[in-house]
């Protein structure tokens, strides 16, 4: 089969910044390839137009276009018929449900969405007001897709239900690790009482939650600390520039001077930080299924995790990592000290965290899901 990928992000030196879905994207179509068929990168909203190929993957960088009025239509007919003249032999191509891209677009082969987190599911889930035009857009973008996928059971039942989707038409594919590329052959060895966070500053991302754990963690260990890895962001409801700098408002005295804001590194970098953690704390509360949470665990850390819905496809709690709802900190703080003084406990759960990994979000396994869905639409 010859497939395409429609997507914003992909983690390449000649590419911009990439997140969790680029990621995804990334290990799939490299295993793609391993397995003998083609592969075509659309990645639209570039620097510049530029063609080439690399490791048997074709890519298509598409300039980001001005327009005087109306670029939201004028841009999107630009780049379906870019593709639509650069897809010879091409069977099917996959989209994101992110901003609605495929509104508007006719394109010449079936369409595939994959639910990597639509902004109509996000301010569902964050209970949040959409935007007239973000939900025009994602609901006349999915209207042209033949099926599509989600990563977790949660994400795509929710994400069909409100776009009012026929359940029929969604399968369940999680996102897979290349688990050769996931060794941690010391895990044993770690800095004691160190935090760990990864992701864009962001109230969705559970920060605030995890600012307010920490403050009583330091209380019970004064030796801990607290490290954040990502992206700072804007504030959506307060309009300040700095999620940063309101975290750093609500940090007691004493937490503050051991936690420590990193940025955004690059990604070759967050294994070494996940391996060095004694714990990993993520109580998100908007996900679709959480990147950082199935790679800490398959480097055999114990994740201290968000409960809600998309988690309970990650994570068998009190076995293979520990989940609690983001806005029970109490909860977070009193199994974060538990773990401080059991380290055959974190030993076992860190164990059990990498047996869970391999059997269920192995690339291996989930490239052939994946290819038998792609060719269920082909047919």
């Amino acid at each position: 089969m010859h497939i395409a990928y429609l997507t914003p992000e992909y983690p390449h030196p000649a590419l911009g910044n990439s997140g969790g879905m680029g990621t995804s994207i990334k290990n799939l179509v490299q295993a793609i390839v391993q397995e003998g068929h083609q592969v075509t990168l659309f990645i639209y909203g570039q620097n510049e137009d530029k063609v080439f190929s690399e490791n048997l993957i074709t890519f298509h960088l598409i300039k980001q276009r001005s327009y005087l009025f109306g670029g939201f239509y004028f841009y999107r007919k630009y780049i379906a018929s870019y593709i639509n003249n650069n897809i010879r032999g091409v069977d099917l191509i996959e989209a994101p449900d992110w901003t609605g891209i495929t509104a508007f677009m006719h394109l010449k082969r079936p369409l595939v969405i994959r639910f990597h987190g639509s902004d109509t599911y996000f301010c569902h889930v964050e209970k949040r007001k959409q935007k007239f035009k973000n939900a025009f857009f994602e609901s006349q973008a999915v209207k042209r897709a033949r099926a599509f996928i989600a990563p977790t059971h949660y994400a795509g039942e929710v994400s069909m239900k409100l776009f009012n989707l026929p359940l029929d038409k969604l399968s369940i594919i999680p996102y897979g690790l290349e688990l050769e590329n996931f060794n941690n052959e010391a895990p044993e060895s770690y800095s004691k009482y160190q935090l760990l966070n990864i992701g864009t500053l962001i109230r969705k991302k559970g920060v605030f939650q995890l600012v307010k754990i920490f403050n009583d963690v330091i209380e019970f260990f004064p030796e801990a600390e607290l490290l954040f890895i990502g992206a700072d962001s804007p504030d959506v409801q307060t309009g300040n520039p700095s999620t940063w700098e309101l975290m750093h408002d609500i940090t007691s005295a004493k937490a503050r001077a051991k936690c420590h804001y990193h940025g955004k590194i690059p990604y070759d970098q967050v294994q070494r930080h996940i391996k060095e953690a004694h714990i990993c704390v993520f109580p998100s509360l908007a996900e679709t299924l959480g990147m950082v949470t199935i790679e800490a665990m398959a480097l055999k850390k114990v994740v201290v995790n968000t409960n809600l819905g998309w988690a309970q496809d990650l994570i068998d709690d009190d076995i293979n990592g520990f989940m609690y709802h983001p806005d029970d900190t109490a909860a977070y703080v009193k199994k974060i000290t538990e773990l401080f003084e059991n380290p055959e406990l974190i030993q076992s759960v860190g164990n059990n965290a990498r047996l869970k990994i391999e059997k269920s979000f192995d690339i291996k396994k989930k490239v052939a899901e994946n290819l038998e869905f792609y060719k269920t639409v082909i047919q």
